[in-house]
């Protein structure tokens, strides 16, 4: 299903962005998505899992249409995103599930609490903000 990008919502994950991290700055980058902007400003975050950015932007970009997602604010190894139309069900959020797996493991894996697929799917459902980071 294709959806259209909400820039509110994206405005929105990026205000809470920066009202939790005092010390962020903002930055602009002349591109047509979030998920170009990743490429052209040659954001290596994943480098520790995939040094390709192109594959993470072309990731990134299908979700963009596909979801709505928008790139909100980017760390050095975090984008933060947001999402317009997230799942709503727990087989839907499987699936998407099963999409973040490949493209960020350490999400899963690491953390605070590693967590199974079915675990993570359950915290996809209704949520319109993502954060992925590699270690």
């Amino acid at each position: 299903m294709k959806t259209r990008r909400t820039p509110a919502l994206a405005a929105e994950h990026a205000e809470l962005f920066v009202l939790s991290r005092p010390r962020s700055c903002l930055g602009l980058v002349a591109a047509p998505s979030g998920a170009d902007a990743l490429a052209l400003v040659g954001w290596d975050g994943p480098a520790n899992w995939d040094n390709d950015t192109a594959t993470f932007s072309a990731v990134v970009s299908n979700w963009e249409q596909r979801f709505g997602a928008c790139v909100a604010a980017l760390g050095s190894d975090t984008p933060h995103v947001s999402v317009a139309t997230p799942p709503t069900s727990r087989e839907d959020a499987l699936l998407v599930a099963a999409e973040h797996f490949p493209f960020c493991p350490d999400n899963i894996w690491q953390g605070p609490r590693p967590q199974t697929l079915d675990a993570y799917a359950d915290r996809l459902i209704d949520t319109h903000c993502r954060e992925f980071w590699w270690d």
